[in-house]
């Protein structure tokens, strides 16, 4: 890299953008009005004059990072020759490369002396933006209209003044205006905030320096990328995931297929494959498919900042549009994060596994999101309520190490949990559970981290309905190397009494009233390597500490504990029986994920096995809520199974799991 700003200047004036667009973050939180952005889903960024990315900040969501840069040129695009000091823009246009519509970003120009420098976006999540369903998120959508409000680029502010009738026109279309009002402000001001610091830096430094560094810091970032990926071997990997279903077409996986390459200093993904467009909330545009790319690579270096350096070195086909990674006007794509995002990052997460294993982690928990949305009695008037809730969840077990419990998404590591009290407090629901769900965390030399359940009570409330926002119900959460699968996700309504109804993990505007009680578990990660060769001692340690009950202990791992006295945490294992336990294991593992999908089912509407024994053991997907057996899907689920799972067991438990199945030979087609 030829630089030009000595190493102090250009080190300084580095840590000042990542600076400024923390400090944009700060004004948000501190202004926000949503209690979901006070929940930190929000990101910032500062752009140059071609809207490519400077710098992200130390704490912006994973699935907005790849998309920032995109809004910003599609405004430029926009109003080419028509932006002056004082303009401010919003856009949250799906089909721009923004990621959903709920996701809605402020872009100020920076100008300095009268010369545009860049511009600064504040993107924050809008907890409504219209639509058929309250939260916007409406699984039945069949187009983008029934989602919510599409806004493209739109003057907000011209030449400093408000233009109340056009953010009313957004505002009033929402089921919150106030807050909606009250948002724009707050990322408006974030990005003044990044307006004064770029100026300060200005004064100090001279508008030249700062615009070399502007442009040096992405170079710097292009530089040590590629610098990164040289030192690899070139090579084409390919694997796939999948989306649990598209409603219109009947049962049956839908696959993400994903094949990478390393060529020389480039990292280049090929999506072009993958599944047509499905007839749910569950697809994504380009600009939420790149991201998956961007965050599942990202995290593979993390000593490397992040800017639009990094995308010169990692690029992406994701083929024609119409496809489930890059839908087109109208297809809905409100649900793009619980779909293809996160499954693209498992997917990049599994293949760098291959590349580098000592950062090997299995599949992670699926981010979902439930809403109750309706009308308060416990207001004056009935107010409109929101009650937008996420789960934390188990994350994928890694190589030489546990899963992270009840951890953040990998959409936004950075997330909160939403305090009890506060959400109590803006809607008349009751928090009536979280716990951790025992023998959640995938099985496996290394075990994936446990998810939690949450339950909620609703109460003084009128025409009320509920929304879920989620997958891997049927696609469950996968294990690597001979790790095995979590557990299901889905929700209960009244679990327990003779109204118990399962709903699964997709359904929009389910009718619900006072006194109506709802639980959901968030799934555990994936484990990692064989559960036979995970240590006797960790197992007797995951007893005592409720993760692993004594009965999946055995079914499981193989291990055979005795309680002794569960009160004062007094366990013992019998290590005469656990031999033999893992030897019967071993010895008919092959033949139970054969067995006939029709007997499993028979016994788990008999009550004599359960969700955990039907994935793991036997490999098949069933109806939860009914016990139907789902052929096409089990099929699916086997064969995924085979390649990640049961090609990596053997006879000799001395033998170590080996990374490097992923690899393929061009021009071979998978």
């Amino acid at each position: 890299m030829a630089t030009t700003l000595d190493p102090v200047t250009f080190e300084v004036l580095k840590n000042a953008f990542i600076n400024t667009v923390d400090q944009m973050a700060e004004q948000i939180l501190r202004t926000c009005y949503s209690f979901v952005i006070y929940s930190r889903d929000f990101s910032s960024a500062l752009c140059d004059t071609e809207g490519n990315t400077v710098m992200q900040g130390t704490g912006d969501i994973a699935a907005h990072v790849g998309t920032l840069h995109y809004t910003a040129k599609a405004v430029i695009r926009q109003f080419d020759g028509d932006i002056h000091p004082g303009d401010v823009f919003v856009i949250n246009d799906v089909y721009e490369g923004g990621s959903h519509f709920n996701d809605t970003r402020i872009i100020r120009p920076i100008y300095y002396d009268g010369e545009l420098l860049g511009y600064a976006q504040a993107n924050g999540h809008w907890a409504d933006v219209g639509g058929a369903t309250p939260g916007s998120f409406n699984v039945k959508a069949l187009d983008h209209m029934g989602e919510g409000l599409r806004i493209p680029p739109t003057r907000l502010w011209s030449k400093d003044e408000f233009l109340e009738d056009v953010a009313y026109l957004i505002a009033k279309n929402t089921r919150n205006p106030r807050d909606i009002i009250g948002d724009m402000q707050a990322q408006a001001e974030a990005t003044r905030v990044a307006e004064r610091e770029i100026q300060r830096l200005c004064d100090k430094y001279g508008v030249e320096t700062i615009k070399t560094a502007m442009a040096e810091v992405q170079d710097y970032v292009e530089d040590l990328t590629r610098a990164k990926i040289a030192a690899l071997p070139d090579g084409v990997w390919y694997t796939e995931d999948y989306i649990d279903q598209d409603p219109a077409r009947g049962e049956g996986l839908i696959p993400i297929k994903t094949r990478m390459t390393i060529s020389g200093d480039t990292v280049h993904y090929d999506l072009s494959e993958s599944h047509a467009s499905i007839s749910s909330m569950l697809n994504a545009g380009f600009g939420g498919s790149f991201a998956g790319i961007v965050a599942g690579t990202k995290m593979q270096f993390p000593d490397i900042p992040l800017n639009s350096g990094f995308y010169r070195v990692v690029t992406a086909d994701l083929g024609p549009l119409g496809s489930v990674v890059n839908a087109d006007w109208p297809s809905p794509c409100a649900g793009f994060c619980s779909g293809p995002f996160e499954k693209i990052m498992s997917s990049v997460f599994e293949i760098w596994s291959d590349i580098q294993p000592e950062r090997a982690m299995a599949c992670t928990f699926n981010l979902e999101y439930l809403l109750v949305g309706g009308r308060d009695q416990r207001g004056e008037g009935n107010p409109n309520f929101m009650w937008y809730d996420w789960m934390m969840g188990g994350w994928g077990a890694r190589n030489g190490a546990d899963g992270y419990n009840a951890s953040a998404a990998v959409f936004g590591v950075q997330y909160g949990t939403q305090p009890f009290e506060g959400q109590e407090r803006l809607a008349p629901v009751l928090t009536s559970c979280h716990d951790l769900v025992p023998d959640s965390g995938g099985p496996g030399k290394f075990r994936g981290g446990l998810g939690a359940e949450k339950g909620g009570k609703l109460w003084a409330s009128d025409n009320t309905v509920m929304s879920y926002c989620c997958d891997r119900e049927r696609s469950v959460t996968w294990g690597l190397w001979g790790g095995l699968p979590s557990i299901p996700h889905g929700v209960w309504l009244n679990k327990g009494t003779e109204n118990e109804r399962y709903l699964g993990s997709i359904f929009a505007a389910e009718p619900i009233k006072s006194g109506d009680e709802f639980t959901r578990p968030s799934a555990g990660g994936g484990g990692l390597g064989d559960p036979l060769q995970r240590d006797v001692d960790a197992v007797l340690e995951d007893v005592i500490d409720g993760y692993v009950t004594i009965a999946r202990a055995e079914k499981d791992y193989g291990v055979v504990i005795k309680a002794i006295d569960p009160e004062i945490f007094l366990y013992e294992i019998d290590l005469e029986a656990t031999i033999a336990a893992r030897e019967f294991i071993r010895t008919n593992r092959h033949a139970w994920i054969e067995r006939d999908p029709e007997a499993v089912s028979e016994e788990y509407r008999s009550g004599l096995i359960n969700e955990m024994d039907c994935v793991r053991q036997f490999g098949v997907i069933l109806d939860w809520g009914s016990g139907e057996v789902l052929e096409n899907t089990t099929t699916q689920f086997r064969k995924m199974l085979q390649r990640r799972t049961v090609v990596h067991w053997t006879d000799d438990p001395t033998i170590e799991f080996v990374p490097g199945t992923l690899t393929v030979s061009e021009p071979a087609t998978v």
